[in-house]
């Protein structure tokens, strides 16, 4: 029988990881899709499409997906630089930090979430788990509401992705019962460009700069 030990939950909130956005998306993007040659449809797929990314990294990779959880953090009532939506996710919160990576060590991505602190050990049983896989064992009915998109830098990206920027990424909120249930802001590693080309379709270069 293996025990499972969980993350301890920390008191002195650490920083994570938002994008330095050189664009960014809302409804109109997320509804009516970009244009090609701003972004190819596979990612499109990936950042626009309401699944579960844990579930498309697999599928991508045919391995499993695991994750790192790297921080825990109470931040009570702090909106921590998260998008407006934080404040729909009732308080106190908690943060949790997480590398989503390949049983063989790739990392693929990387999240953020916010969570009603009293409410997080119901929906997240095992935090060593995807948060997918999490609700998926409790059989939790939920809808995913993408309501951001970005293309931006991070210097702690690049160094924990071991890939250069710009990096693609979103943010969306879990509803479950028609209340807010986590608000998760997401960011992909140009690493998956192995599996879903590369993430502009242009014949020439792009100027990033006028995205």
């Amino acid at each position: 029988m293996t025990t499972t030990i969980a993350p301890p939950i920390s008191k002195l909130p650490t920083s994570w990881h938002p994008l330095q956005p050189i664009w960014q998306g809302e409804e109109e993007e997320i509804q009516g899709g970009l244009p090609h040659t701003q972004l190819a449809p596979p990612w499109q797929l990936l950042l626009l499409g309401d699944g579960s990314p844990t579930k498309h990294l697999q599928l991508l990779t045919c391995e499993p997906i695991e994750v790192d959880v790297i921080d825990m953090s109470f931040v009570g009532m702090d909106l921590d630089q998260a998008p407006n939506l934080i404040e729909t996710v009732p308080g106190p919160r908690l943060r949790r930090q997480v590398w989503l990576k390949t049983s063989s060590g790739q990392r693929l991505g990387y999240a953020t979430s916010w969570w009603e602190a009293s409410h997080v050990d119901e929906f997240l049983q095992n935090r060593s788990l995807p948060i997918w896989a999490s609700l998926a064992r409790i059989r939790t009915e939920l809808y995913r509401d993408i309501r951001g998109i970005y293309c931006g830098y991070s210097d702690g990206l690049q160094l924990g992705f071991g890939q250069p920027g710009p990096f693609w990424g979103r943010h969306y909120l879990f509803w479950h019962r028609g209340k807010p249930l986590t608000l998760i802001y997401e960011v992909f590693s140009p690493y998956l460009t192995k599996y879903l080309g590369e993430t502009v379709v242009s014949t020439s270069p792009v100027d990033l700069s006028r995205l």
